[in-house]
C-alpha cells in the first residue's frame, strides 16, 4: 500500500508489541528503508526489553513512550496520526477479569482520545471487533449497521460491550471535539507473529501440525467466521487512516474465508499433516472455562471498506502457510 500521505508526517500507536501494531510500525519502517523518505513513528509500551526483542535493530528508529494504556498522561509530541491498539486479546482473561476488561477498553481508549486531542490529530482510528455484532445465528451477511444480541448478564461480554462502549466514545469525541475518529472492526486476524503459546484455536491448529499431533476440538466447532491475514489487517487499518469518513466503522475481513472452525481444522489437517493427523471433537461441558464466545455465525461484509479501494489479498490456506514455515525456518 502507498504511505505517501505519512511522509514527513508522525504516527502514534498503541499496544506497539502486539500483533498488529507491532506490524503496523514495521510496515512503516520498511517504507522508509525503501523509499529513502521519512515517517516517524512514536509508540506506547509498557515493556521496554520486549520492545527490544520486537523491533531489534529498528529499535532506535522509533520514539517510545513507556506506560500503561489507562495511565497514558495527554503530551503533545506532533503526532498527526493515531493508532489505537492496544487490547486484551485472551478469552480466559475474558472469563476471569471482566471487570479488567471492560474498564481497560474505556480507560485506554479515552486516555488515547485525549492524547490525540493535545495533538491535533487528523485522524484517528481505533481497533474494534466483530464481536461488537454479538452472536448471528444465520449465514447472513453482516454489515456495520448490523444490530446486536450481546447477553450483558454473561462475564465473557465484558469484552464486545467494552468495545462497544469505546466505538461510542470515538464518535462522542468527534460530535463533542471535533477529533476525525473512524473504527475498524476486524475480524479474527492472524499470520506471522503470533506467539507459539497462543491459546486461540488458530494457534492451537498450528501448534498440532507442527508437533505432530492430532487436533482436539472442545466443541463441535460450529461457529463460522471470516479470517484476516495480518499483512492485509494492516493495509485495511491505513486505508481508513487515510480515507475513512468521521464517525464510521469499516468491518475489516477476507470474505473468502467464511468457514467454521471444525472446517478450518479439517482444512489444515488435509493441507499440512501427515496422514496420522487427525480432528477430533472431545466436547466439555463447561466450555465456559475456556472463554469461548458463543457459537455464531459472522459473515461479514467488506463492502463499506472495499469502496476505499481495499482488498485482501492473503487466503486462509497460505496464512497457515506462512505460519508454519515461519515457525519451522
Amino acid at each position: 500500500m502507498d504511505l505517501k500521505f505519512l511522509e514527513g508526517k508522525k504516527v502514534f500507536i498503541t499496544g506497539a508489541t502486539g500483533l498488529i501494531g507491532g506490524a503496523l510500525i514495521k510496515r512503516i519502517l520498511e517504507w522508509n528503508k525503501s523509499t529513502g523518505k521519512r515517517i516517524n513513528v512514536a509508540a506506547l509500551i509498557r515493556n521496554k526489553e520486549k520492545a527490544k526483542k520486537t523491533f531489534a535493530d529498528d529499535f532506535a528508529d522509533i520514539e517510545f513512550i513507556v506506560s500503561d494504556i489507562k495511565q497514558l498522561k495527554p503530551q503533545n509530541i506532533g503526532a498527526d496520526y493515531v493508532i489505537h491498539c492496544a487490547s486484551e486479546t485472551a478469552s480466559k482473561f475474558f472469563v476471569d477479569k471482566p471487570a479488567e476488561t471492560i474498564m481497560l477498553a474505556i480507560e485506554g481508549t479515552k486516555a488515547t482520545l485525549d492524547f490525540a486531542l493535545e495533538n491535533k490529530a487528523q485522524s484517528f482510528v481505533y481497533l474494534s471487533t466483530m464481536e461488537v455484532y454479538g452472536s448471528p445465528s444465520t449465514d447472513e451477511k453482516i454489515y456495520e449497521d448490523h444490530s446486536t444480541n450481546i447477553d450483558t448478564m454473561n462475564p465473557r461480554s465484558s469484552y464486545p460491550e467494552g468495545k462497544r462502549a469505546a466505538e461510542c466514545l470515538c464518535t462522542a469525541y468527534y460530535k463533542q471535539y471535533g477529533l476525525n475518529t473512524k473504527v475498524v472492526r476486524l475480524t479474527q486476524t492472524f499470520g506471522e507473529g503470533i506467539s507459539y503459546d497462543d491459546t486461540r484455536v488458530f494457534a492451537e491448529f498450528t501448534r498440532c501440525i507442527i508437533e505432530n499431533k492430532d487436533i482436539v476440538l472442545h466443541t463441535k466447532g460450529e461457529t463460522k467466521r471470516n479470517y484476516l491475514y495480518v499483512g492485509d489487517a494492516v493495509t485495511a487499518i491505513f486505508t481508513v487512516l487515510e480515507k475513512g469518513e468521521p464517525s464510521q466503522a469499516y468491518n475489516a475481513a477476507n470474505e473468502n474465508t467464511y468457514c467454521s472452525i471444525y472446517e478450518m481444522a479439517q482444512m489444515v489437517v488435509q493441507e499440512f499433516a501427515n496422514n496420522n493427523i487427525k480432528v477430533i471433537v472431545k466436547e466439555e461441558h463447561d466450555v465456559l472455562q475456556f472463554g469461548y464466545a458463543p457459537v455464531l455465525k459472522m459473515n461479514l461484509s467488506t463492502e463499506k471498506l472495499q469502496k476505499l479501494s481495499w482488498r485482501p489479498k492473503v487466503g486462509l490456506k497460505e496464512i497457515y502457510k506462512k505460519m508454519i514455515m515461519g515457525v519451522k525456518s
